[in-house]
């Protein structure tokens, strides 16, 4: 049984839509232990609707928060304080796909960061997305992860630039999931289309 957990070089570089082709590919279960933001419109929702087996189970969030922020500072306007010992990994005996928020460091409160809810025995999978200073994050998110010894593979999303994946891969020598490419829109057929594709590697990771 496999716990991959899904993190992200910064905001916004597609660990969503990533979990959720992890999630078809393996019929894992899906837990994002923290949200912040439209709790009407959740990651978790999302990843629900962009599956299309009926054997995984949206395992429900630790924390809610309202606030699309940072989680200690969206914590801090709901009036909660996140305690990490509080975030407690759902019972299941299914593969289990967990995302992050945000990236690495992430502030969870004054002491914790995102970091700290990694267990020692999951699987990590970056996502990278190419813009300017992508290969700068990249390399210093999986720098963290390799000196506390996970075993860590990288997912890119986004058009191909041969140049920032080569180096990437070369200065780390990680594991290549593949690459999501620009899709006009996100739908299910494109998470089964990648879930097809990366299944093999998954299940060997």
């Amino acid at each position: 049984m496999q716990k991959i957990f899904v993190t992200g070089i910064s905001t916004g570089v597609g660990k969503t839509v990533a979990s959720a082709i992890i999630t078809e590919a393996l019929k894992a279960d899906y837990w994002k232990p923290i949200q912040s933001g439209d709790l009407d419109q959740t990651d978790s929702d999302t990843v629900k609707n962009l599956i299309s087996n009926d054997e995984t189970k949206i395992l429900p969030s630790s924390y809610e928060l309202t606030t699309a922020m940072s989680p200690h500072a969206a914590a801090e306007i709901d009036g909660v304080k996140i305690d990490r010992f509080h975030i407690n990994e759902p019972a299941t005996e299914k593969n289990l796909v967990i995302e992050g928020a945000g990236g690495l460091l992430v502030p969870l409160n004054e002491e914790d960061t995102m970091f700290d809810i990694i267990m020692p025995e999951y699987k990590v999978i970056v996502v990278s997305k190419h813009y300017l200073g992508s290969i700068n994050h990249t390399l210093l998110t999986i720098g963290w992860l390799q000196n506390k010894g996970y075993d860590v593979s990288v997912l890119f999303n986004g058009n191909e630039n041969p140049h920032t994946q080569n180096i990437i891969l070369h200065k780390t020598g990680v594991s290549l999931i593949g690459r999501i490419g620009e899709e006009s829109k996100i739908d299910k057929e494109v998470i089964a289309k990648y879930a097809g594709q990366f299944k093999h590697i998954l299940e060997t990771l």
